[in-house]
């Protein structure tokens, strides 16, 4: 089994196009998305028209029912634009999306953590250290109690950053322990936050990121993929709906 993993697209149609195209390129048996499908200042409507003729499998994240909330009251500027740029038809989409997957019996699939699409499932955020990767005991805490804590592989997004932590104590992985696999973000390489407290998450470059997860005799392989798009484009798009922060993220991967 071969899986695609992509995440936290952000309405980046064209860093979408470009991760399609290298996945056809080099072969999966299915992509999951990882949520975060929409929200930005880019090209949301499109986006959502392109996912939903593939009826790939889905997930929700914060941001979808950020945007979806925005029917009830304003929201955040990027939820907002997304919200205002969207059909009634998406939105329905979008609210159909389940928190969580199960995409084998023994793949389990979340935004950020089993309980939570708002908190990591790799990184620990604190007042004064900023953002860290976790320690693998603390993940292991986050899946107990969940699908994912019999899960052979266990696949997140929500924090944009590309990794692969072996968590021990999982029940359904080997000796060495369960792979959890970030693949990063499509359309968003680097940005700021102050959930929890401020941070910054940067990759340090403009490429697309998703993750090939390969199940092998010994267990999963993963590739960490980085895609060339023309990001100048989708910085460009940025700056012209007057987001500076995002148009400097696209265009350097970092913050």
């Amino acid at each position: 089994m071969r899986i695609a993993v992509i995440s936290d697209i952000h309405g980046n149609l064209p860093a979408l196009d470009a991760v399609l195209a290298d996945i056809a390129r080099r072969g999966a048996d299915v992509i999951v998305n990882c949520g975060d499908i929409l929200s930005g200042p880019l090209w949301p409507a499109e986006t959502a028209d392109r996912l939903m003729a593939l009826a790939l499998p889905t997930i929700a994240g914060n941001h979808e029912r950020q945007l979806l909330g925005c029917a009830h009251q304003p929201g955040s500027p990027v939820d907002q634009y997304a919200f205002e740029h969207s059909t009634r038809a998406q939105q329905q989409w979008l609210a159909s999306l389940p928190a969580t997957l199960q995409l084998a019996p023994d793949v389990y699939v979340c935004h950020g953590q089993p309980a939570t699409d708002m908190e990591y499932l790799l990184e620990t955020v604190a007042p004064g250290a900023g953002s860290r990767m976790a320690r693998p005991a603390v993940v292991a805490a986050q899946l107990a109690g969940s699908a994912a804590a019999q899960a052979s592989l266990v696949l997140c997004g929500h924090s944009h950053l590309p990794r692969i932590m072996m968590v021990a104590g999982v029940a359904g992985g080997r000796t060495g322990g369960t792979p959890c696999v970030n693949p990063g973000s499509v359309g968003l390489p680097a940005f700021d936050d102050d959930h929890v407290a401020f941070h910054i998450h940067e990759t340090g470059a403009p490429h697309a990121h998703y993750a090939l997860c390969e199940r092998l005799p010994a267990g999963w392989a993963v590739a960490q993929v980085a895609v060339p798009y023309d990001w100048n484009s989708a910085s460009a798009k940025a700056a012209r709906e007057g987001a500076a922060g995002w148009a400097h993220w696209l265009a350097t991967g970092y913050a």
